[in-house]
């Protein structure tokens, strides 16, 4: 009884706590309000399935992190069978009947394009993971959301991936659909960006037959590029690689790069097509492994429901497929209203059929605004939409080897190719696996394996020989071609790290001469006749708008020929000719301004330089003029004269030996002449210029204003000579232009008697003609740098110039005239000495004699009987000289007579010095050079009052 009341009390209690239990359950699911959340998904495709996994672990786990949220979102999803109808036909139930408020997907770019416009007619948010093409722009459709990225976001990173290995030309290979409509143009421009070149675009439609795919790759295996890029869906791209092995495309030398929408799915693929893709690389979006994102495959791996889901793995679409959801539960968190769907819809029965009043959804605008503001740590990282869909980030370069894939490097748009993210500058990547396990790095392209050689046409061209040589042979029409311009290109060939097979073509018509101009040589290159011209073309612009020229192997520059004459002196007056009239004449006046200041210095104290006018004007032009042959005999007395004559006789030193020479020169020395020096005078004089046939060179003469019937065409170096030796008006010409080279090798066999003049017009140089876009031109360019820079080049010029090199006749001219310049230095060191010699002299005298002068200024005399007195005053000897006291005491009592014989004429102390008549110096003796006062002790003073007073009264 006791156990059965227990029991009953047991009972009794369980029952009211389950009920309450369920009660409050039952308030609480009641309390939240649901969300009608479409899913548009390809079931049977492979991001389908690990898409609607992913969507629906992301539901489950979002409410279990976030219990007490009041919203909750209902999936409803619908199949669109891989349909571009079934989806529009799926968007159209959800809209009408399951009334939803937002649409996730639909997985296909082609499909989202009806369904959303038909989200921006209802004001419903079209929430894409999978639909990446650019074409889809959420600037123009507002309410189409793309929860990923844009597909042309990748195509930096792989312009950047072609250029860190250096290739120039580089072949896409896309899938002819709207999965490659967007993308496709911006990794094209990216590609051209960086220089890369994209000769041919390979287009497969998605259901192409095996045949059409093999027959396409074939075309591409005959081609000389051996870079791809491949853009396609997994579809194709599981389809695309075995083929490509069977078409032995994926062996050494190629490279093919594949982007994110078959990268981001290679841990799905089974093992058969991931062999087939080894050395493949590939770009994907960088996502990092947090603790999370491994929690989270764990867990999908056993939700996943998959035949093979032993081999499948979640991909990046997963992780944005579940991100989305999280964005879109995040929103409807932010508001609450009674009847989210459609308002004012048609019923249920018409939905299908009546696509006008399908009415609009009353918070679809708040809902798409706050689904762009949502930001959170989703699994992929950063969820952060811009301008309506996810933010660029990194991306992820994978290397496909193993049987699966290997990090390498990734790409930030910050800093490019980084080995690691934490990386702070940009380091090369990890080494590659390159198809046919190769570890080298192809170069990019290879000979079509046709087994053809390149056909390198050379000119035919009679005349100048040396650069462009071949012999034929009759039987077999092999060519064995030689000169200048072809060794250096076998020894570019040579100098490339590759080996290229190639023959000599002629450009020849029927009867074995040439086949057109330089310029229709060019142009068999772009219109495929020739694969490249080897020879003397210049590279020039008209020529190279078709056409790719390598770097120059020779030097550049259109000069001018003309003959010389001897031009030495023949005159009678030919002595003349070393000096120019300026310096004769600096130099005269220097002879006579020397020989002043010698007389100056020595006149008062150099019986030498004492005596009549005539005799001391001879004496002084004698003594200067002799310095020429250093043959003066004069004595010097002043210290000052034996300075200024040493200073004066090193000039005349140097002015006479350099006259020597000048004039041996021009006696004995060939002075050659060009006897044009410059194209005006061609112009002024309407003489002929003659011009290598076929060349570039009367385009450039017509424009430096050359008539064109002033021109004569000349064919070889005999031409040259003969046409410079009759001259202009004997039916020759006075002229030639022409490129350096080729006056080089006419000079080597005409030195005597021509030069080059004039200034040189610029031009590039002769240079290898290639296709435009051709991947060997960087190649050959590099070579010609080698091999220009080596000793290997010299050998080569010595066989078309010659071992020994002309001189320029311009420059063996006789020596021009010395002119002023030369000398002025000398002039001035002579001028200066003279002249302070001159000033220390005068001031000497003015100290000396300051007595006198100071007298005499004080006199009434005139100013010309002032002047005349002072002059007379220097005139006289001074007896202080020493060279005088040796005189006086040699002769004894005469030492004296001078001072007597003024002191007996000077009786009268009122008498002036004007007043001393000329009968006073009758009776002087010619020592005393009849000068009435004889030393400065033999001169009267002045007193204040007049007069004169002897030196003895004073």
């Amino acid at each position: 009884m006791m156990i059965s009341t227990r029991f009953r009390c047991c009972f009794t209690f369980f029952f009211f706590f389950s009920f309450s239990f369920t009660g409050l359950r039952h308030r609480w699911v009641m309390a939240q309000e649901n969300f009608s959340v479409g899913v548009i998904l390809d079931k049977g495709s492979l991001v389908g399935e690990t898409g609607w996994t992913s969507i629906s672990m992301a539901v489950d786990d979002f409410y279990a992190a976030h219990p007490n949220y009041s919203t909750r979102l209902v999936l409803h999803l619908e199949d669109s069978k891989e349909d571009i109808i079934g989806a529009a036909s799926a968007a159209l139930d959800l809209l009408k009947i399951n009334q939803v408020v937002a649409i996730i997907g639909p997985q296909k770019s082609s499909q989202a394009k009806f369904i959303a416009d038909l989200g921006n007619s209802t004001r419903v948010p079209i929430l894409s993971f999978s639909a990446l093409s650019s074409s889809l722009s959420p600037a123009f459709i507002p309410y189409f959301v793309r929860t990923a990225l844009n597909d042309s976001s990748q195509a930096a990173p792989i312009a950047a991936l072609v250029q860190s290995f250096q290739w120039r030309e580089v072949v896409t290979v896309y899938e002819d659909s709207d999965f490659s409509t967007g993308a496709l143009p911006h990794i094209v421009d990216a590609l051209q960006d960086a220089g890369a070149r994209v000769p041919y675009r390979c287009a497969i439609p998605l259901y192409a037959n095996n045949d059409y795919v093999l027959k396409e790759l074939y075309k591409l295996k005959a081609a000389q590029s051996r870079v791809f890029v491949v853009h396609a869906s997994s579809s194709l791209g599981e389809r695309l690689f075995p083929m490509l092995e069977e078409a032995g495309m994926m062996s050494e030398g190629y490279a093919w790069i594949i982007t994110d929408g078959l990268t981001s799915l290679l841990d799905s693929m089974n093992a058969s097509v991931l062999n087939s893709m080894q050395g493949v690389l590939g770009v994907k979006p960088y996502v990092e492994e947090t603790k999370r994102l491994l929690d989270f495959k764990a867990r999908w791996k056993k939700r996943i429901i998959r035949a093979d889901a032993d081999i499948v793995r979640p991909s990046v679409f997963a992780y944005w497929a579940y991100d989305t959801v999280w964005a879109l539960a995040f929103a409807v968190e932010n508001f609450t209203i009674e009847n989210p769907g459609l308002k004012n819809p048609k019923s249920a029965l018409n939905a299908s059929a009546d696509l006008a009043n399908l009415g609009s959804s009353p918070i679809g605008p708040k809902l798409r605004q706050l689904l762009l503001t949502t930001s959170f740590d989703g699994l992929s990282g950063k969820f952060n939409l811009v301008s309506g869909q996810l933010e660029s980030s990194a991306f992820e370069i994978v290397n496909v080897m193993n049987n699966g894939k290997r990090r390498i490097g990734v790409w930030t748009p910050s800093k490019g190719i980084l080995a690691n993210l934490n990386s702070n500058a940009s380091v090369a990547l990890k080494p590659v696996i390159w198809p046919g396990e190769s570890a080298i790095v192809p170069k990019g392209w290879e000979i079509p394996v046709s087994g053809e050689k390149l056909q390198i046409g050379i000119p035919v061209k009679p005349g100048f020989p040396g650069f462009v040589d071949f012999v034929k042979d009759p039987i077999t029409g092999r060519i064995t071609a030689s000169g200048f311009s072809i060794e250096v290109f076998d020894m570019v060939m040579k100098a490339l790290p590759y080996g290229v097979a190639y023959e000599y073509k002629l450009f020849e018509d029927a009867k074995g001469n040439s086949n057109g101009s330089y310029d229709e040589l060019v142009s068999q290159v772009y219109l495929k006749k020739f694969d490249a011209v080897v020879g003397d073309i210049t590279i020039i612009a008209n020529r190279s708008q078709h056409v790719e020229f390598t770097l120059p192997y020779t030097e550049s520059g259109v000069s001018m020929l003309v003959p010389v004459k001897d031009d030495r002196r023949k005159s009678a007056w030919v002595f003349l000719d070393p000096l120019t009239p300026d310096l004769w004449i600096v130099s005269g006046a220097f002879f006579i301004f020397t020989g002043f200041v010698i007389w100056v210095l020595e006149h008062r104290i150099n019986d030498q330089f004492r005596g009549e006018p005539s005799y001391q004007i001879g004496t002084v032009g004698y003594f200067v003029f002799s310095t020429l042959v250093f043959a003066q005999k004069e004595k010097m007395v002043s210290n000052l004269s034996k300075v200024v004559v040493i200073i004066w006789v090193f000039v005349v030193l140097i002015l006479t030996s350099s006259y020597t020479a000048s004039l041996t020169s021009m006696l004995t020395v060939q002075k050659l002449q060009p006897t044009v020096t410059n194209i005006d005078d061609l112009i002024k004089n309407k003489d002929y210029v003659g011009y290598l046939h076929d060349s570039f060179v009367p385009g450039l003469l017509e424009r430096l204003k050359i008539p064109k019937d002033r021109l004569r065409n000349l064919s070889s170096p005999e031409d040259y000579y003969n046409a410079l030796l009759k001259g202009s008006k004997n039916g020759g010409v006075a002229a030639i232009f022409d490129e350096i080279p080729y006056l080089k090798v006419f000079l080597s066999k005409y030195c005597d008697g021509h030069t080059m003049v004039g200034p040189t017009y610029k031009t590039d140089g002769f240079g290898f003609v290639f296709p435009i876009g051709s991947p060997l031109v960087p190649d050959v360019s590099r070579a010609i740098l080698n091999v220009t820079e080596g000793n290997q080049m010299d050998a080569i010029m010595k066989k078309l110039y010659g071992s020994e090199s002309c001189q320029d006749q311009s420059s063996t001219n006789g020596s021009n005239s010395l002119t002023f310049d030369s000398f002025w230095g000398l002039f001035l060191i002579t001028g200066v000495a003279s002249f302070v010699a001159l000033v220390i002299f005068v001031a000497l005298f003015i100290h000396q004699n300051r007595e006198f002068l100071m007298n005499t200024v004080r006199s009434e005399s005139t100013l010309w009987e002032k002047i005349a007195h002072i002059v007379m005053y220097y005139d006289a000897k001074d007896l202080s000289s020493p060279e005088f006291k040796k005189t006086a005491s040699a002769d004894g009592p005469a030492e004296g007579g001078a001072a007597g014989v003024v002191d007996a004429h000077i009786t009268n102390n009122s008498r002036t010095p004007s007043s001393i008549s000329d009968d006073t110096y009758e009776n002087f003796t010619p020592e005393e050079e009849r000068s009435p006062y004889v030393g400065r002790a033999a001169w009267p003073e002045v007193d204040g009052a007049g007069t004169h007073t002897p030196p003895d009264a004073q």
